[in-house]
């Protein structure tokens, strides 16, 4: 008998001890094809930025956004994650971000380690997004190396720094104002659409954008199919970075990056939900294929903060009002004299924004996820909006300025109107002499249809 109970115990271990790897192994494979969907949003990025270029700087937008993907990598090893381990209460490092250094035992090959590669992983995609955000409002007039140095600076520096202290469980916009964001419209969409507006200011207009009297005119895409279908494919590659947003603990009830409990079910509701409210919303106000498949993702955004406690319609509502307004704030723009090639400051920053603000209005009293930390209220999440505007815009700016200074951040007017393509690339986008005829305009700043 007692030899039978000792058998049926070593059985019972071994069954606890493989659930217990299984639970692990699965932890890691959702994180890594979260990873693999996130690299769906650079396929899209790519296409959406090369039909939205004219024939003679095609190659040119392609190859900014590859090299912003390739350069995010080694930098946000090197110094990005250290930031988000170790930035959390500010600008004075804790001492626990050692663990994000690239020397220590867990940034590699480590069998007791299996979770720090893939979370750093699924960071590094982020900060690769928050790139590609900006680098659709530069294309046709930025040089690469400028871009490059920007690109690594809001990927692998402002953005991770946002992480840090509002998406950090510990982060003081979470502990002292009760920040909720699940969804990152502040910290990668406010901060990255921010970055990009204050860029936008220093690199100033296409050649040929606005006239003497500062009229504008249409810069015509060569391909809006090509455009609407990067775009979709970017919308695809968000169920993996909001899949991305969420901890996966064996044997427990999901929890959002804060560790307060949530479940997939209630993203996947909210998500399509102000993903649909944004077509809507942006068909009802221009009517443009473009603005529509870009209101999916502004729908996602306004409603991305509260992904975990929202009621659908509420999305749905968000969605809708994102996807009627985010033109208007596009045809503002343009009437300012900036030039946002595809609308980025509008679709991520005002989106974003939206999305945050919302949060403090639908989800107020939500509580926080320490003991004694404030719940979510209106005021901590302008607090935190503010925050994520100042910390986007300022670093955007001077970083563009000092480059500017430097003659290392606008092509010269020349090399714009000859093509970046046929001065800088070796190839040509299209060697059958392919000259499109007329076509739909992306116009961000155009009066949308009544």
């Amino acid at each position: 008998m007692e030899q039978e109970l000792a058998q049926l115990v070593e059985r019972v271990t071994a069954l606890e001890g493989g659930a217990g790897w299984a639970g692990t192994v699965n932890s890691e494979i959702f994180y890594w094809w979260c990873t693999a969907l996130m690299i769906t949003i650079h396929a899209g990025f790519l296409a959406y930025e090369m039909g939205a270029s004219r024939v003679k700087n095609v190659l040119a937008s392609g190859i900014k956004n590859i090299l912003a993907f390739a350069f995010m990598v080694p930098t946000f090893y090197f110094f990005g994650w250290y930031i988000y381990l170790a930035f959390y209460n500010g600008f004075i490092p804790a001492a626990d971000g050692a663990a994000g250094l690239p020397w220590d035992l867990s940034m590699g090959p480590n069998l007791a380690d299996n979770a720090t590669g893939i979370f750093w992983a699924a960071f590094t995609l982020f900060a690769a997004t928050t790139a590609s955000i900006f680098s659709g409002a530069v294309i046709e007039r930025i040089q690469t190396a400028g871009f490059l140095i920007l690109a690594i600076l809001l990927g692998s520096v402002v953005w991770i720094l946002g992480g840090a202290w509002g998406w950090h469980p510990t982060g003081w916009l979470t502990v002292k104002w009760g920040y909720h964001d699940v969804g990152a419209a502040g910290v990668v969409h406010m901060v990255a659409g921010f970055f990009a507006l204050g860029v936008l200011i220093n690199l100033g207009p296409r050649v040929g954008k606005f006239n003497a009297d500062g009229s504008a005119n249409v810069i015509k895409a060569h391909n809006i199919p090509f455009t609407i279908t990067g775009l979709m494919l970017i919308i695809v590659g968000f169920f993996g970075f909001l899949g991305g947003c969420i901890i996966y603990i064996p044997g427990e009830q999901w929890q959002n990056i804060y560790g307060q409990p949530t479940t997939l079910s209630a993203f996947a509701f909210n998500t399509l939900m102000g993903m649909a409210g944004g077509i809507i919303g942006a068909w009802m106000k221009t009517r443009d294929p473009f603005w529509m498949m870009s209101g999916a993702l502004i729908g996602i955004f306004a409603a991305a903060s509260g992904l975990d406690v929202y009621y659908p319609p509420v999305a749905f509502l968000l969605g809708t009002f994102g996807g009627f307004v985010v033109p208007m704030v596009a045809v503002r723009l343009e009437k300012m004299g900036i030039d946002d090639a595809v609308g980025a400051f509008p679709v991520h920053g005002i989106g974003g924004l939206i999305g945050v603000v919302a949060c403090g209005i639908f989800a107020a009293g939500y509580p926080n996820v320490g003991e004694g930390y404030p719940p979510v209220t209106l005021i901590g999440q302008i607090v935190g909006a503010v925050t994520m505007a100042l910390l986007g815009f300022i670093p955007g700016y001077v970083a563009s300025l000092i480059l500017k200074m430097f003659g290392l951040l606008r092509v010269p007017d020349h090399i714009q109107e000859i093509g970046l393509d046929v001065v800088k690339v070796p190839v040509e986008a299209y060697p059958e002499g392919y000259i499109p005829g007329p076509v739909t305009t992306i116009d961000p700043g155009a009066a949308p249809a009544e």
